[in-house]
């Protein structure tokens, strides 16, 4: 009995020196290399639109919302050009900072599968946002932004009458909201103001409001802009371009 005491506390011993040996060996392996581990708090898909789209093929602009402060950072595009063929990647490039202190990028890509992930590289640390492993498709529009302008087209309503359909793509923080727009045809000399009414859910939680602005004449060249507004729970937030203001060239340039 003393014997097999004896050797079980000999390999106890053991066990702990092999223990405390793989556990100092991981932690060096760990700061030696870059990990990847998903972190949506780190980085997120913030809005994605087609720009515009040539023989089936979309080309894509996706904004992508980062917060961290540590050095080097990188963020890339991860896509699939043609489903079953070998994934890609494309550099984005710093945009402006929110006034939260997270960043904004932006990065554009071609793709017929318009499967994509993100990645971002930040202190040797790779983060990805993969859309909670589905990956993110041609149909997510609308990541963390509250709401976004979408990329409608020009409209012709009639001789002497030029129509711009607005849609704003926007998170549904309650039920009770106020959606309009502010434009002005003259660079921002005067502007109106007009309501959206609400079109349609589209998952995610999020909804499309819409409206048409009827226009007598063709704007003067630079002098149309527009910004689309949310109001909700007592809290007030802009779709403005990143403070550029929509013009003409964003509505039909697809």
């Amino acid at each position: 009995m003393v014997l097999i005491m004896a050797k079980t506390k000999k390999s106890t011993r053991i066990a702990s020196i092999v223990l405390t040996f793989v556990m100092l060996l991981s932690v060096f392996c760990v700061a030696g290399t870059a990990t990847a581990s998903a972190a949506t708090d780190k980085v997120s898909m913030y809005s994605s639109s087609v720009l515009f789209t040539k023989y089936a093929i979309n080309h894509y602009e996706v904004f992508v919302k980062t917060n961290d402060n540590g050095a080097n950072q990188k963020v890339f595009i991860h896509y699939n050009y043609i489903k079953n063929e070998a994934w890609q990647d494309v550099a984005a490039e710093y945009y402006t900072t929110l006034s939260d202190g997270s960043k904004i990028w932006r990065a554009t890509f071609h793709s017929m599968s318009g499967l994509y992930a993100i990645r971002f590289e930040s202190n040797g640390r790779v983060y990805w946002d993969n859309n909670n492993n589905a990956n993110y498709t041609n149909s997510d529009r609308l990541g963390v932004a509250p709401i976004v302008s979408e990329r409608i087209g020009y409209q012709y309503l009639g001789y002497g009458s030029n129509g711009y359909q607005v849609n704003a793509l926007l998170q549904n923080y309650a039920y009770h909201k106020n959606v309009f727009v502010r434009y002005t045809v003259n660079g921002w000399q005067s502007y109106t103001d007009k309501a959206l009414t609400y079109s349609q859910s589209n998952g995610n939680n999020t909804e499309t409001w819409t409206t048409t602005l009827n226009i007598n004449g063709m704007p003067e060249h630079g002098k149309f802009q527009y910004a689309i507004c949310y109001q909700v729970n007592g809290r007030e937030y802009w779709a403005n371009n990143f403070g550029a203001n929509y013009d003409e060239y964003y509505y039909i340039h697809r």
